[in-house]
């Protein structure tokens, strides 16, 4: 049985309780601590650890300020296919490292705060299988950087998503490309499809990209994907999220900077896909090509903590400067830190 031992106990007008001295909690060794049967609220003091500790339930947590850190992140969401014409949306972009953009023409995000002993959610997006498929979302924690979309074929609007895919082409009519979602500003609309009666007039848009929107197709010339946004959270500038370049009768528009796939120049079957990592859009053309893979990106102070990947994940760690960066490439799982 427990048992309180107090020398006295009054009342108190600031309706809390005071204490004339020190709280002692009670002192246990981690062995100790271990071999307690506790619920979730119970308090000690760790002797070995020398930091007061609480139960939540399931694990024992350090108390204070010592058990927060602030974490830098990049997050991109898979790149958008190509469903034959337009070229595929970049994947979404979300940013808080330093004072860099993010998606959209947005200023550099909050930091997330971190607490150790807790489990969050890592999910790296792919990028949109060749056809009608826009990229998958990539997450980290609360975090959610959408999938661009998919690219028109023939008489088609691109779709929404991160980014907006770029409009294809028909021989009579003009066919506005897809927008962005408006309550995510992640990214850019994709550009305007061209009609004409002869094929080599017609010409697809380009899919948006993080920081510019896809340009429309013009006589023939496919339109060229957005422009991505460049990071350094990874020790050195890589730029992501570009659009993909639109189809065209003639010349295939450009993959937008961020690794948007070429368009094709029709009728040569050239258009390439999105670079894998780099959450960029398809470029369009008869191959139905593919959205680039996302990526999330961790930064942080490394004496602030120390990360465990769980399984599931793919994942590399560099050391730049103070700062532990770690990079996750594929996959979905958990990552907690100590």
């Amino acid at each position: 049985m427990s048992e309180l031992k107090t020398n006295k106990i009054s009342t108190n007008d600031q309706n809390n309780v005071a204490i004339d001295n020190a709280l002692g909690l009670k002192s246990y060794t981690t062995a100790q601590r271990d071999a307690l049967t506790s619920v979730a609220g119970d308090m000690i003091y760790n002797s070995d650890d020398s930091k007061v500790q609480v139960y939540n339930g399931s694990a024992w947590e350090d108390v204070g300020a010592g058990n927060t850190f602030s974490l830098n992140y990049l997050v991109v969401g898979g790149g958008g296919a190509t469903n034959g014409q337009g070229g595929g949306g970049a994947g979404g972009f979300l940013n808080s490292f330093g004072s860099e953009a993010s998606g959209g023409g947005n200023s550099s995000l909050d930091e997330l705060g971190i607490v150790k002993g807790t489990s969050y959610t890592v999910t790296v997006g792919a990028g949109g299988s060749g056809g009608a498929n826009n990229g998958s979302n990539s997450v980290l924690s609360r975090l959610t950087a959408y999938g661009g979309g998919y690219g028109g074929d023939f008489s088609e609007v691109g779709q929404d998503g991160g980014s907006g895919g770029g409009g294809g082409t028909s021989n009579t009519g003009t066919f506005a490309a897809g927008s962005t979602l408006t309550n995510l500003n992640l990214g850019f609309d994709g550009g305007v499809g061209v009609s004409n009666s002869l094929t080599v007039n017609r010409a697809a848009g380009g899919g948006g990209g993080a920081s510019a929107v896809g340009t429309a197709g013009s006589s023939g010339t496919g339109g060229n994907g957005g422009a991505g946004v460049a990071s350094l959270i990874s020790g050195s500038s890589v730029t992501y999220a570009g659009g993909g370049g639109g189809w065209g009768g003639t010349t295939g528009g450009s993959g937008g900077s961020g690794g948007g796939g070429l368009g094709e120049t029709n009728p040569n079957d050239d258009n390439t896909s999105g670079t894998a990592n780099t959450g960029g859009g398809a470029g369009g053309g008869a191959p139905k090509t593919n959205g680039g893979s996302g990526i999330v990106i961790i930064r942080w102070a490394t004496s602030s903590a120390t990360i465990t990947v769980g399984a599931g994940l793919t994942s590399s760690s560099a050391t730049v400067g103070d700062d532990t960066v770690v990079s996750f490439t594929a996959g979905t799982g958990t990552i907690s830190f100590s």
